[in-house]
């Protein structure tokens, strides 16, 4: 269990150190190309309910999606971390607007305030059909690298029980992210499909 922790600490290390040396321009050219592939996706062309990570620096950037959820009538449900646990929930955004207007934690993320329970949960009504998952790192057979806090294997977990079961999951990523082989254990959900720049 170690030697894996080790493992994953080395690769964390690694992936940062190659997503700081993009330049903001390159990161957004990226973060583009890979929506306009998700927008083409059957998977989420078909889906209803969304759930969509408001991006952090080294993440593919999700404005451009967010807008095109809206845009298309779907429903967008966005993570709302509790701090000190792993446990997760995604909460209904009702518009841009309402984006524009959300608190930013000090992890520099916005997120639905802990006190605002007026916002639907995604598990307690209709379930998802997609979840649009960010990471560190991916691999080509759906393992993907966290960053260490576990919220995106617990909360699929709870889809997993859910009656409408476990939605499709597609990764998006820079092609810097990607690895050869992600370490994993018993607790890592693979994800179904990572999008990224590839030289089609």
């Amino acid at each position: 269990m170690a030697t894996m922790r080790a493992a994953k600490q080395a690769l964390r290390k690694e992936i940062k150190r190659r997503v700081a040396a993009l330049s903001e321009q390159e990161k957004l050219r990226q973060s583009s190309v890979v929506s306009q592939k998700l927008f083409r996706h059957p998977k989420y062309v078909a889906c209803q309910r969304i759930a969509v990570f408001l991006s952090m620096d080294d993440e593919v950037r999700t404005e451009q999606i967010i807008s095109d959820v809206f845009g298309t009538g779907k429903r967008c449900f966005i993570p709302r971390y509790e701090h000190g646990s792993n446990h997760m929930d995604m909460l209904k955004l009702n518009s841009l607007q309402d984006m524009a207007t959300l608190p930013v934690t000090s992890w520099n993320i916005q997120q639905p305030d802990q006190d605002d329970h007026s916002r639907e949960e995604a598990l307690a009504a209709g379930g998802l059909d997609l979840i649009l998952m960010p990471g560190l790192g991916f691999d080509l057979s759906g393992k993907r690298l966290g960053r260490g806090k576990g919220f995106y294997d617990t909360y699929l977990e709870r889809c997993i029980r859910h009656p409408k079961g476990k939605p499709y999951t597609i990764a998006l990523a820079f092609k810097e992210q990607l690895c050869q082989d992600i370490p994993v254990d018993d607790n890592d959900v693979l994800i179904d499909e990572v999008l990224y720049e590839d030289e089609q």
